[in-house]
């Protein structure tokens, strides 16, 4: 078995409880909520929220007039995103195969979507995030931050991520970080989120 199909198996097995628990903007934080925000407001063309799961954010995208679309492995949480929000696009699809032509996207969202995936697959999600976005597109990462490493998520093993391999790797993938962040909230685990900028090609 992949770890695409340990990720989708996984999560279409708990997707209710997924949704039921953190399916709404209201149920996460408002820090997030806010850097998402800034970062689409310096995006030019179309967003997609890659990884997008219940489709919280895409549909806070949206709402807040970006163009946005969303894109998630799991056929549960296409099919409850498509459901709660009939106005937006949400496609079933792989961060390591994007159903989207080269340099078509402005921006690419992938929000805690890259951390169940091993090392090479992050290095080969980061290379199709750079080759769907226009030369000066934005990627905004929001991972677990931490010594890189697995350790046991709720839902399927999980991995944290240093904000310098991140950066590493974004490099090598063809972009330029352009700011990053990282916070320890109470009973959480510490967060980083890392904006990055394609390079001309």
């Amino acid at each position: 078995m992949t770890s695409s199909d340990r990720v989708r198996a996984a999560y279409d097995e708990r997707a209710d409880e997924y949704v039921r628990l953190l399916g709404s903007v209201e149920a996460l934080s408002p820090l997030d909520a806010a850097r998402i925000r800034r970062w689409s407001l310096d995006v030019s063309g179309r967003i997609v929220d890659a990884g997008s799961g219940p489709g919280q954010w895409t549909a806070y995208l949206d709402a807040a007039g970006v163009q946005v679309e969303g894109l998630d492995l799991t056929p549960e949480f296409v099919a409850h995103s498509r459901n709660a929000y009939p106005h937006v696009t949400f496609r079933e699809g792989s961060l390591l195969n994007l159903p989207y032509g080269d340099g078509t996207l402005g921006g690419v969202l992938a929000w805690y979507s890259l951390i169940h995936l091993e090392p090479d697959e992050v290095a080969s999600a980061l290379a199709e995030f750079a080759r769907v976005l226009v030369p000066g597109g934005s990627v905004l990462l929001g991972l677990f931050e931490g010594t890189d490493g697995e350790f046991d998520h709720a839902v399927t093993t999980a991995r944290f991520w240093s904000v310098a391999s991140i950066t590493r790797m974004l490099d090598a993938a063809g972009f330029v970080v352009s700011d990053h962040e990282t916070r320890q909230d109470p009973g959480a685990r510490p967060h980083a989120a890392i904006c990055a900028l394609r390079r001309a090609r």
